[in-house]
């Protein structure tokens, strides 16, 4: 018996086309109508993210019943996960995600999910079992201000400090993902006591968020990170004076820790492995979408209905 899932009403009006263009290619793979259904239930997700992640999360639960097997769907169930609370399945789903597409991109998610459920030590080793510099500098900052979170966690300020001291850090030049990051390291700051230079940090945390607003015409939704850098005017010179210095002991550690970290992740993902190996192939639409239910069945959280089906 499988747990009783209602699928949420999805109003007259929406449309598959308001998906992602990226996102609508990998649903491809589907038959048309399955397809439109599934992009219908995702855009909902997209929409009520922010103000209703519970109802986001039953919208992509209903398109990972028809859509088990594409990333794009597995990765929105992780992420509506994570926003409901539920790291257990946030990081199950993200093991899945990267294990279907290969990618290391929600990398920074599965190490605050692991926060999520207790266990920094392990967050801060997954963090290192991938070669930084072969992720986005967007992905990049978000797996600094983790990581960081995890060090306090751990009670280890001043190592929180220093895992947000990369090269984005640079008070000259603002990006999408440099308020944020700007944020961070003035919360660590404060956290050691140096409030005067919390406050220096604050103010320049708020002056890059201002300056992308004015680039993007106010639209405090921007997410793409600038093709052009923006350049301030009269910063004062970094307080620190020090951040962008070469950290060879810190990359040697690093080093160390990443192949600590692969052998992390085998022991984590192996049940999902096995379970992706023994997959037996789909012939036609009805089997994908029984194949689709079943592979997703594991990961649902518990339903709160006490029906189910027969």
């Amino acid at each position: 018996m499988r747990p009783r899932h209602d699928d949420p009403w999805v109003p007259d009006g929406v449309e598959p086309d308001e998906l992602d263009r990226v996102a609508r290619n990998e649903l491809k793979t589907l038959t048309k109508e399955n397809a439109e259904w599934v992009a219908k239930h995702l855009v909902m997700a997209v929409r009520l993210i922010e103000d209703d992640p519970e109802l986001a999360h039953q919208h992509v639960i209903s398109a990972s019943r028809r859509a088990g097997r594409i990333a794009v769907v597995r990765e929105t169930l992780a992420i509506t996960a994570y926003a409901t609370g539920d790291y257990a399945l946030a990081l199950r789903e993200l093991r899945t995600f990267r294990r279907i597409s290969g990618k290391n991109d929600q990398l920074p998610l599965m190490v605050d999910s692991e926060r999520g459920v207790g266990r920094p030590d392990r967050a801060l080793e997954l963090g290192r079992s991938v070669d930084r510099s072969t992720l986005a500098s967007d992905v990049q900052v978000a797996l600094a201000i983790a990581m960081s979170g995890a060090r306090l966690d751990l009670g280890q300020t001043d190592e929180a400090l220093a895992e947000l001291e990369i090269t984005q850090l640079d008070p000259n030049t603002a990006f999408s993902y440099s308020p944020g990051l700007f944020a961070a390291y003035a919360d660590v700051l404060e956290d050691l006591g140096r409030d005067e230079d919390s406050a220096v940090w604050r103010e320049r945390s708020e002056r890059a968020a201002a300056a992308i607003t004015a680039r993007d015409g106010g639209d405090d939704d921007f997410v793409e990170v600038l093709e052009e850098e923006l350049e301030f005017d009269d910063l004062e010179e970094d307080v620190d004076g020090g951040y962008a210095e070469d950290r060879s002991a810190d990359a040697d550690a690093d080093a160390e820790a990443e192949e600590e970290g692969e052998e992390l992740e085998a022991e984590l993902d192996a049940d999902l492995e096995e379970a992706l190996e023994s997959d037996e192939p789909v012939t036609d639409e009805a089997d994908a979408e029984k194949a689709d239910a079943a592979d997703v069945d594991a990961a649902e959280p518990d339903a709160t209905d006490a029906a189910t089906e027969k």
